[in-house]
């Protein structure tokens, strides 16, 4: 599948704006339902970020599709899970790169590989996705070799095309990924996704967008440029990169939900922070929810998965890692504790449980 002119210069009309929004944003009235919010696409179905993944997930009734985005060395803002693409593309086959093959340290952490940086747009363009989990995901990685890497006009670009196409508002929800270690390079993200949001009518309270990081700094910074609403992301353990000695667990405590709220529209949880994982199964709701809707946040947790790899142990059916488990039993848990959306790698399983709830 490719782009047009057409495609790229699709506008969404005003109703889809508000149809999105009133379903959406805590802070401008409670959601009718979930969002269903399509991590890196139908990522358990096809290779990540890409638009066979992000189109097959709209068909599937994904409401957001979520594009992460790194830099290149000449400053365009692709669509990568990580700056290190070795996992993720055929770079590694690749003899003109060898030599780019390098080892740097991200967020405190030595990562060896090929990283988005080091390589013009051009030169991006040139390489194909791959699947990033072969074992697990077997059907996905047949279509190896097949997509190329995306920009974030792009993504746009898919959202819009889908939103005429199926006649309901299809949203982005970017990620500045590593924000502080683009920032320490001389490539600091937050002014030019400002400025992509502007030029793609996304600057508002209403567009039907959702801008995440783990790092707060860069949230901050980037709220007085944008209108557009923001995501702060926390994890189960640790804490954002920008902040050392500050963990995600007392930013989340009922006083922590209140200075989110002072800078950001929402928050997105690890999912286990929601609904807990007890005993090998799920757990009654932590406050989680109620402690956010409290200070006026929505809450968007990441990331559900389908194969018995990634469920508790009471969920897993057979011996099969790669078999899919008893998933709609997190989505309901998760859905039941009162979130206003939800990233899944299946998003078509998600839509399914969402849309018998409602």
């Amino acid at each position: 599948m490719t782009l047009t002119r057409r495609t790229l210069a699709a506008t969404l009309p005003a109703a889809a704006l508000t149809a999105t929004a009133a379903h959406a944003m805590t802070k401008l009235g409670q959601p009718k339902r979930p969002i269903v919010i399509a991590h890196r696409g139908a990522s358990g179905l096809r290779p990540e970020h890409t638009e066979s993944a992000y189109r097959l997930a709209v068909a599937q009734g994904a409401d957001f599709i979520e594009p992460d985005l790194c830099l290149t060395k000449d400053g365009a803002m692709v669509i990568r899970h990580e700056n290190e693409v070795g996992g993720t593309t055929d770079v590694a086959s690749r003899p003109e790169f060898a030599a780019r093959k390098t080892t740097k340290v991200i967020d405190g952490e030595k990562i060896e590989g090929w990283f988005t940086e080091d390589f013009t747009l051009a030169e991006i363009k040139t390489l194909r996705a791959r699947e990033r989990l072969p074992n697990l995901r077997p059907e996905s990685a047949k279509f190896d070799g097949t997509d190329p890497i995306l920009t974030f006009d792009e993504i746009v670009a898919i959202a819009r095309d889908e939103t005429a196409r199926t006649g309901r508002p299809i949203g982005v929800y970017p990620e500045m990924k590593h924000p502080s270690y683009f920032a320490s390079i001389g490539m600091p993200f937050e002014a030019r996704l400002a400025a992509a949001l502007k030029t793609h009518g996304l600057d508002s309270r209403t567009a039907p967008v959702f801008v995440q990081c783990f790092e707060a700094g860069p949230l901050k910074t980037i709220r007085s440029m944008t209108r557009a609403p923001l995501i702060q992301l926390v994890s189960s353990g640790g804490g954002p990169a920008d902040k050392p000695g500050v963990s995600y667990r007392d930013m989340t405590s009922s006083s922590g939900m209140k200075a989110i709220a002072t800078y950001a529209d929402g928050v997105g949880p690890e999912w286990i922070m929601v609904v807990p994982i007890v005993d090998g199964g799920l757990g009654p709701a932590s406050p989680f929810v109620h402690d956010a809707h409290a200070a006026g946040l929505a809450v968007h947790p990441w990331t559900v998965r389908a194969e018995n790899y990634f469920l508790p142990p009471k969920l897993r059916v057979g011996t099969d890692p790669a078999a899919h488990g008893d998933v709609d039993a997190v989505y309901r848990a998760l859905f039941a504790a009162g979130v206003d959306g939800l990233f899944s790698d299946f998003p078509g399983l998600e839509a399914k449980v969402r849309d018998r709830l409602s």
